[in-house]
């Protein structure tokens, strides 16, 4: 078994356990390649507008149908700007449904969960990756999805196809983490999904509890572990969300204070 393969069944797991591991797991000399130091990034804010006129337009560099078929393609690399477009031009497609059920991510989860993940079977890699077709259509740009398919075809010693979804799971955590530091709310994370959120936060070696709807487009995670720079949590915008919601999902929004035993406020 490789080194970067051993690595990135850790991260694989830094992932999917909800007792999570942290960074001191990895080796000193391994560092973890999402565990990005924040003075380093370099912020690029989604502008509505400007994802709009970039995607849609057939004469733009960034035409979101070009786009889409570069990613699922992987012949060749995308740049930060383009994954920029590709994520967050997302929310402009029809196929776009934030609500919908991702059943063969259920599916993904409880094959994984049976895993020996030094000594995996065949069968179970292969119907991971067939599990992992079929949720990706759901959901392009799941980290857990893409880092499972990473993990799967770099046991089945496919190297090209695990570099590629390793390159598309760093590429999306990198796009999310670059649209603000997340730690005020009107500097937040902005995510498609929920659970790209909570996928981010693992892959910086977070644990944290449930969430917090702070406003009618942006929620607060809090940090179950402190580290030690005593950050309480991160702030994330979930306004592409909220925007395609179906009429009969709710959102409970959390008060700092109580009046006369008043309920919490929902945004419909």
């Amino acid at each position: 078994m490789t080194h970067s393969t051993t690595m990135r069944q850790i991260i694989l797991f830094l992932l999917l356990c909800t007792a999570l591991l942290t960074p001191a797991t990895l080796r000193a000399e391994e560092p973890n390649p999402l565990m990005s130091n924040e003075a380093e990034v370099t912020l690029l804010i989604p502008d509505e507008d400007d994802i709009i006129h970039q995607t849609l337009s057939t004469s733009s560099p960034y035409y979101y149908t070009n786009l889409m078929l570069k990613y699922l393609n992987g012949t060749t690399p995308l740049t930060n700007l383009e994954y920029h477009y590709l994520y967050y031009g997302f929310t402009y497609q029809e196929d776009y449904r934030p609500f919908t059920e991702n059943t063969a991510l259920d599916r993904m989860l409880l094959i994984i969960s049976g895993i020996n993940p030094d000594q995996p079977t065949v069968m179970q890699l292969e119907a991971l990756i067939e599990n992992g077709i079929a949720a990706l259509e759901v959901d392009p740009f799941n980290p857990k999805v893409l880092n499972i398919m990473a993990y799967a075809y770099g046991a089945l010693g496919d190297t090209q196809r695990e570099q590629l979804y390793y390159n598309h799971l760093n590429g999306i955590l990198s796009t999310i983490e670059r649209s603000g530091t997340g730690l005020k709310e009107g500097d937040r994370w902005h995510v498609l999904m929920f659970s790209h959120a909570y996928d981010l936060l693992a892959s910086k070696g977070y644990a944290y509890n449930e969430n917090r709807i702070v406003s009618r487009d942006a929620m607060f995670v809090p940090i179950a572990q402190r580290p030690k720079e005593r950050i309480k949590g991160f702030y994330f915008d979930y306004s592409r969300i909220y925007r395609n919601k179906p009429d009969d999902v709710t959102f409970k929004r959390d008060r700092t204070w109580q009046f006369n035993n008043l309920k919490p406020q929902k945004y419909k």
